[in-house]
């Protein structure tokens, strides 16, 4: 069972204190017996508790450079990126700088990207649905592609690299393990038996829908060919420590270790503060690994 902490939002940061806040917070989850560290890929906040788009989000990836150098046992990663944000070849390259850069840490967490409001407000163009879930499928092929080390052209219908030549090659090998977010049963859930190496579902999605798209993200697999047991079944749950109790994430973490979960990363409905931390190192991640 591994456990892994998202900062989707810095709070009780402040522009001003955020590079050291950051850098106590990242070093305490990486002794603190967490297996992996995540950002959000977002430039604006999602509203509701997370907070107003005019908040503090900072760039996911540059926050990756700063976790990887700051850390040495976490894995790292953004859940997720989003496809139409960056070109796919850059992100291949990018994702390959921070895992040399990390000793070999990373996870590449991608999917079709939804937050319409802050796309076409930073002057971004937002595709149809259909259009972004054909370039999620090609940014999957090319991180293959690329991650293989052929150099020969690849041609899609959105995207042309006449010679994809990708040196340094990742340290983590056969490559950064491919971690595809969403639930959607008919596209994402195939994408993740034909391409990934991981799902990432919602742990706040009603227990029945998590458990038949498990169900069915099994049927993808078997109609592919592929093990079932090769993917690894990740969830982001909340931790509600203003409205809940220590004993609740406790209480669903293990839930869903029993709905087949390998992999339970928790984000905070609160601040991230050092006694926040303590209840998950302390009491948390010794009950849910025992």
């Amino acid at each position: 069972m591994k456990i892994g902490l998202q900062l989707p939002h810095f709070r009780p940061s402040t522009a001003e204190n955020m590079r050291g806040w950051m850098k106590d917070t990242i070093q305490t989850v990486d002794q603190g017996g967490f297996d992996s560290l995540f950002v959000m890929d977002h430039f604006f906040q999602l509203g509701g508790w997370l907070g107003q788009p005019e908040e503090e989000m900072i760039e996911g990836y540059t926050t990756l450079g700063f976790f990887a150098g700051l850390t040495e046992k976490v894995d790292i990663g953004l859940l997720v990126g989003g496809v139409i944000y960056r070109h796919p070849a850059l992100v291949i390259k990018m994702m390959t700088t921070l895992d040399v850069l990390s000793g070999g840490r990373t996870y590449f967490g991608i999917g079709a990207a939804w937050y319409e409001k802050e796309t076409l407000s930073l002057g971004m163009h937002f595709p149809t649905m259909k259009e972004r879930f054909e370039q999620l499928e090609e940014i999957l092929q090319i991180a293959k592609h690329m991650w293989s080390g052929d150099t020969s052209a690849y041609e899609g219908v959105h995207f042309n690299l006449p010679y994809p030549v990708n040196n340094p090659q990742p340290l983590r090998k056969p490559h950064p393990p491919i971690m595809i977010g969403g639930m959607g049963p008919k596209k994402t859930l195939r994408f993740v038996a034909k391409y990934g190496d991981a799902c990432n579902f919602f742990g706040g999605a009603e227990d029945d829908v998590i458990k038949e798209r498990l169900e069915i993200l099994q049927g993808h697999c078997d109609d592919l060919g592929r093990p079932y047991e090769e993917v690894e079944k990740t969830v982001l749950q909340t931790a509600d420590f203003q409205d809940g109790s220590v004993e609740d994430v406790i209480s669903r973490g293990i839930y869903l270790q029993e709905l087949g979960f390998t992999h339970l990363i928790f984000n905070v409905k609160g601040l991230y503060t050092p006694e926040t931390l303590k209840a998950f190192t302390d009491v948390i991640i010794p009950a849910l690994k025992s």
